[in-house]
């Protein structure tokens, strides 16, 4: 029989929404200040997943110049009604402090892959925004609430920031209309965010996540038989979490969306953290970000949902609804290189939805164009793509002349404060170099280290660049004639993670791995890469 192998969508996919329409599965995820802007993959079978859709792809739908780092999309809700696909996402202008600047649309399209119609602004007042598309075909706009003011409104006082979840009627024609109505406010465990509403058996079921999106995160369930309210808590509060099992290799279970399979069977998606212990064995970091799973659960006769498996824990296989008695045996190592003819779809940038500015295709090459800094929040020709494993390797060939302030090389990146970068550069005095640059996230001090002692001199012409990471420990490599020469001391991965720097509550994205160039010359000097690859082991 087929089984599940969770993380269905290994490496920075979280806030998992699911979707089924017919015999197809859908699972969207958030992206933050990766271009372009949310991920839809598809499947038959849940098992096997591919990347079908990247819907918020040019300035109309999103520009994120000036976002901070772990800005732009937060949690978009997919649905299907009145045969269009609807999506609800937010653009986070702002994050830090008493203030959260978060615009929330809704775009539509009748085929997944097709081109998305022009945003319609919706409101400003939360995140997480969801559509629910009642059986009379009115519509309802869900999202958290953002309490700006100074004093608790006694919605939930764990968090009164978190006022609670809002309802409000929406049409296309008249955008939000009617009374707002705070419908749930949450249990004690506070932070109650990412709402989803579905209907059975004459309840509405209102899902949300709870606890912040660390280690104390659960999925809760309230229902109600009018939609409206009011809403009683689930029996057990929470249908998953792993906040009381520590010792599990899965952390982090929370937010996701029930979906019913065509035979009436019960999943609900989820997002979950790998730890690993630091470079000293101290601490847990995930380095892969927030990661997409999946869970089977059942029906039991007092009209609420539980967990399959036991009590509020996930597992990492599980038995899917495919009735085929063949298996997929996933490859224990698995090299993917990469040709620039094309850009591969696992490549994103940052922010910008002129990446023409950025880079280029040409010759089967990729001409990254030198901009602004590592750390720039407007334009930074970085193209990369997702750590999936633990360990990895991942190589690329630079031909690049640069002839003052100008790097280009590759990095592991997890935002403008925490990356490791082997760049080919320019000394006044012996030529040209290589370079480490490296920035561990030690926050308020966000210095950037210089971990070599002395640049290394290279000859004219291409160079090669390697990485090496394994859990913790990463080493760069590189090679002009026939041997890998080592270079730099080993560094530190984890902390290329969300628990690293200001921490689990305020970084929100995933390491990636790439190919950067960047000219504070205003030269725009350009970089030529003419391979990449990425090996994964299990």
């Amino acid at each position: 029989m087929r089984v599940i192998d969770n993380p269905v969508l290994p490496g920075f996919h979280p806030d998992p929404s699911f979707l089924r329409v017919g015999s197809d599965y859908y699972l969207a995820t958030s992206t933050f200040e990766w271009y372009p802007g949310v991920r839809i993959y598809h499947s038959t079978n849940l098992s096997a997943w591919r990347l079908v859709a990247t819907p918020l792809n040019r300035p109309a739908l999103l520009d994120m110049r000036g976002n901070p780092d772990s800005g732009g999309i937060w949690a978009p809700c997919l649905s299907y009604a009145d045969g269009l696909f609807w999506l609800v996402y937010t653009d986070v202008k702002r994050l830090d402090g008493a203030f959260k600047d978060t615009h929330n649309y809704i775009t539509t399209c009748p085929r997944i892959d097709g081109e998305w119609s022009d945003p319609i602004y919706v409101n400003s007042s939360g995140f997480d925004p969801s559509l629910f598309h009642d059986d009379d075909g009115r519509k309802w706009l869900l999202n958290m609430v953002w309490n700006h003011g100074a004093h608790d409104t006694g919605s939930n006082p764990t968090h009164h920031r978190f006022d609670g979840i809002a309802l409000q009627e929406w049409a296309p024609d008249k955008g939000l209309f009617g009374p707002i109505k705070n419908i749930w406010s949450g249990s004690q465990r506070g932070l109650t965010e990412a709402p989803h509403i579905f209907k059975r058996n004459g309840y509405y079921y209102l899902t949300t996540a709870e606890g912040g999106t660390g280690y104390g995160h659960a999925v809760s369930m309230a229902r109600a038989r009018n939609l409206q309210g009011p809403y009683e808590a689930h029996p057990e509060q929470h249908l998953m979490t792993h906040s009381a099992t520590p010792d599990h290799a899965f952390q982090r279970i929370g937010h996701g969306q029930y979906v019913e399979t065509q035979d009436g069977e019960a999943y609900h998606s989820f997002l979950m953290g790998r730890p690993i212990p630091g470079p000293d064995g101290v601490g847990r970091f995930c380095p892969l970000g927030r990661e997409t799973g999946l869970e089977r659960c059942v029906w039991k006769a007092d009209n609420w949902l539980y967990l399959e498996g036991s009590g509020q824990t996930v597992r990492a296989n599980l038995p899917n609804p495919d009735k085929g008695q063949h298996s997929v045996q996933k490859a224990k190592t698995k090299t993917i290189n990469y040709q620039f003819n094309c850009l591969h779809s696992d490549f994103q940038w940052l922010r910008t939805p002129f990446p023409e500015r950025l880079f280029r295709l040409e010759n089967n090459s990729l001409i990254l164009i030198g901009r602004e800094s590592i750390g720039s929040c407007f334009e930074q020709a970085l193209v990369a793509r997702r750590q999936q494993h633990l360990i990895y390797s991942a190589e690329c060939q630079l031909q690049f002349a640069p002839q003052t302030y100008q790097q280009a090389g590759l990095i592991t990146y997890y935002n403008g404060h925490k990356f490791h970068a082997l760049l080919l550069s320019h000394d006044p005095e012996i030529g040209r170099i290589l370079t480490l640059f490296s920035c561990p996230g030690r926050y308020p001090n966000t210095d950037m280290d210089y971990p070599l002692a002395a640049p290394v001199p290279i000859a004219e012409g291409a160079v090669e660049l390697r990485l090496q990471t394994d859990h913790a420990e990463q080493q760069f490599f590189w090679k002009q004639a026939k041997d890998w020469h080592p270079i730099g001391p080993v560094l530190d991965a984890a902390c290329l993670s969300d628990e690293a720097g200001k921490g689990e509550g305020k970084s929100f994205t995933g390491n990636f791995v790439g190919m950067i160039a960047f000219d504070t010359s205003g030269l725009a000097a350009e970089a030529q890469f003419s391979r990449f690859s990425y090996t994964g082991a299990e």
